[in-house]
């Protein structure tokens, strides 16, 4: 017997079925994937808009205040900006690199078990592929034995490897699907903090102009460094990145 022979005799003992049990339990996990980032994603909803125009007015009260709100709120976008104000008394700069450090571990939060979702979306399909191969392969060889049962047994044949194809389908749409609206997810929480990162560095810096900084938790004056010359520049290309 030569490898192709051998190969052929494992392919054909084997058939497709076993490659659904492997789709359904990767389609158990998948889904139970989704339905933890979507109960993660429910778990930080917030009003957004609210939420901005509440730092802004907050800020014009002091960094104290500002924060607190920030601390109230289970948005991922307040934990990074409420990172930032925590700095705040030590200039604008060291408030940009809080924030830009807080929106790196949040990211990490976010895609946590996205790499799954994606491998499994790109792949899916190719394992049900497998399974098509094997049954094709397993109905020629039933075609082969030219008995009277040969025809009946090629169309059962056919009939499982285009289930598998299928069954190789239905798991890689839910799982692309989810990774794309997580993606899209991720997208909105880096632009609302490039937004309200910038609030919190122009009013650093304004009240570093105005000579007049906030007061910082405890009563000590806001000292901005570097001349307080810096923008929100390092966030923004943080969250770019």
């Amino acid at each position: 017997m030569n490898l192709s022979e051998w190969i052929q005799r494992i392919m054909v003992g084997s058939g497709a079925q076993w490659v659904m049990y492997v789709m359904l339990g990767l389609s158990v996990i998948s889904v139970a994937i989704i339905l933890e980032r979507a109960w993660f994603f429910w778990s930080l909803r917030d009003d957004l808009d609210v939420l901005a125009k509440e730092l802004r007015t907050s800020l014009d009260d002091s960094i104290e205040t500002a924060k607190k709100r920030m601390d109230a709120s289970p948005s991922a976008e307040a934990a990074v900006v409420s990172a930032g104000l925590a700095m705040a008394n030590r200039g604008a700069p060291a408030a940009e690199e809080a924030m830009a450090g807080a929106l790196a571990l949040q990211r990490m939060k976010l895609e946590r078990r996205l790499a799954y979702l994606g491998t499994l979306g790109n792949n899916a399909p190719f394992i049900g592929l497998v399974g098509t191969v094997l049954g094709v392969i397993q109905a020629f060889q039933q075609l082969g034995n030219q008995n009277k049962d040969a025809m009946g047994n090629v169309m059962v044949g056919i009939a499982e490897a285009l289930i598998a194809t299928g069954v190789g389908l239905v798991v890689a749409i839910p799982a692309v699907v989810a990774f794309n609206i997580v993606n899209k997810s991720i997208s909105s929480v880096e632009s609302n903090v490039s937004i309200m990162a910038k609030y919190v560095a122009a009013q650093l810096l304004a009240d570093k102009s105005d000579g007049g900084p906030p007061l910082a938790k405890g009563g000590a004056p806001v000292v901005a460094g570097n001349g307080g010359r810096e923008s929100s520049s390092s966030v923004l290309a943080a969250s770019g990145s």
